[in-house]
């Protein structure tokens, strides 16, 4: 069985590269003699790789010594109480709701305190990022939330919000790693790594000194305190030992193609293949506007949902798989990240184009 162009969202290609170290590396790790699903997280051999891991994206992402590096579980999702409970000082948080997952992060929040919708693009069907120029900034909100890039619906803040001082917090879950950013910018960055980094089961939070504090929301559990894995190193419990070991890998093959600069190239060149090609198409269409496209992930339809089930069908018989929109969507959508090379771009245009002939 070849390999095939796996399109998914999450979880998403991988680089080859890394597979095949893995893979080699399955049975003896480093003359260990085991793997590193088998071994102790408090190894000397485990500590080597999960403080490589963090080297390596700190030299990535350039990120100053004033903000750690956590290596978490729980996904995104769990983000969205954790980050309430800990910043939620002054019991308020305003959010600009661009998608499913802002709009879940902003109804968790409510359970912990006021959560302020200050705007949203939910008129047009998260379509478009809105003017985050003047927004109502609430006077007492401890931060300002947003996803950074929607990976249902295809749209990427090309500009961050004026906060006017207020924290930012950013999921950036679907555009991580995949072009330079201004860590200082963000009282916190994190991300799901399952899109763009390794496999599911690690969140990584990235997040400045003076927000890891004991003063906690009452009740706060242990294991949701961003200061008890802060002074643990990660390490407070068993953590997804497998998936950070995978995530370190990725980070050594990003170094290797040049970093976050040379990956953004990359990716605008992709995403500039299949958007022109959309453009231009007389039964394809982009959903997006245009100033808000994500680089990443690429809604699109025929605007015919027996035609799309079609596409979707067919593009799966020639190796394209997992081109299904999102069930709350439809249509087609192609995550093009970092892992996915230009080829898999172009062999998707090429099968669009015929199916265009085909069906038009």
């Amino acid at each position: 069985m070849s390999r095939v162009y796996n399109f998914s969202a999450g979880p998403a290609v991988l680089p080859e590269e890394v597979l095949r170290e893995a893979a080699a590396e399955m049975l003896d790790y480093n003359g260990t003699g085991m793997s590193v699903m088998e071994m102790s997280h408090r190894s000397k051999a485990f500590e080597e790789i999960i403080q490589t891991a963090e080297a390596d994206i700190r030299e990535l992402m350039n990120i100053p010594d004033n903000y750690k590096v956590l290596f978490l579980q729980g996904g995104a999702s769990q983000q969205f109480a954790m980050i309430p409970m800990n910043l939620m000082k002054n019991g308020v948080a305003d959010f600009i709701v661009t998608g499913q997952w802002a709009k879940k992060a902003y109804q968790e929040a409510q359970k912990f305190g006021k959560a302020n919708k200050i705007a949203s693009s939910e008129d047009r069907t998260f379509s478009y990022i809105p003017d985050c120029s003047d927004l109502p900034i609430s006077e007492d909100a401890d931060y300002v939330y947003i996803c950074e890039n929607n990976t249902i619906y295809g749209t990427k803040y090309k500009e961050l919000p004026n906060t006017k001082g207020k924290t930012l917090v950013a999921d950036v879950s679907s555009c991580f790693l995949s072009e330079p950013v201004d860590v200082t910018k963000y009282g916190i960055i994190y991300g799901g790594v399952q899109k763009n980094v390794g496999p599911a089961g690690v969140v990584i939070v990235i997040i400045r000194e003076d927000l890891i504090t004991d003063d906690v929301m009452p009740g706060t559990p242990t294991m949701l305190k961003y200061k008890t894995h802060a002074d643990a190193k990660s390490l407070y419990n068993t953590p997804p030992a497998y998936g950070i070991y995978i995530c370190g890998k990725v980070f050594k093959w990003l170094k290797k193609q040049g970093g976050l600069a040379a990956m953004k190239e990359r990716n605008e060149k992709k995403a500039k293949l299949l958007y022109d090609f959309l453009d231009q198409s007389k039964l394809f269409k982009g959903t997006v506007e245009k100033k808000d496209r994500s680089l990443m992930n690429v809604p699109f339809v025929t605007g015919d949902a027996d035609l799309d089930a079609k596409f979707v069908k067919e593009a799966k018989e020639a190796g394209l798989e997992n081109l299904k929109g999102h069930r709350t969507v439809g249509g087609m959508r192609a995550s093009i990240y970092n892992a996915m090379p230009y080829e898999g771009v172009e062999a998707l245009v090429a099968f669009m184009k015929k199916f265009e002939e085909e069906n038009l």
